[in-house]
């Protein structure tokens, strides 16, 4: 498995719905979230078919399946929150449409073991502000 050339963490790999494949890095068809940094990146292959990411690497609270995919994407699109408004909203509402209440996952890894890139605190606070 690939590493964050940031961090050097294995990275946790995932499969892109063909509905959310515009709001992935690229518009790939497979990503990738690294578990310390929150960087998401295009993934050339995930592995086999339905295999469930595990996302809890990132948080034990973190959510599975479609749900967890649009959390992912949606982390990774957080620090371009005013440039990526309208990805965020689509990924926010992919995921509670999943049944994930995003508010309380994104509390929840804020408060995780992480070193994000950029100001995890802020941008969520931004984002219930932009979205609320």
């Amino acid at each position: 498995m690939p590493t964050c050339p940031h961090c050097d963490v294995e990275l946790v790999a995932f499969a892109v719905p063909e509905a959310l494949r515009e709001h992935a890095p690229d518009g790939a068809a497979a990503a990738a979230i690294c578990p310390r940094c929150l960087r998401v990146t295009p993934r050339e292959a995930t592995g086999p078919a339905g295999t469930d990411p595990e996302f809890g690497r990132v948080h034990d609270a973190f959510p599975r399946g479609e749900g967890g995919i649009a959390v992912a994407l949606l982390l990774g699109a957080l620090p371009k929150l005013t440039l990526k408004r309208d990805s965020i909203a689509a990924l926010r509402e992919a995921a509670e449409g999943a049944g994930v209440d995003v508010e309380l996952t994104l509390d929840r890894v804020v408060g995780a073991d992480v070193d994000p890139h950029f100001d995890l605190e802020r941008r969520v606070g931004q984002f219930g502000s932009l979205l609320g």
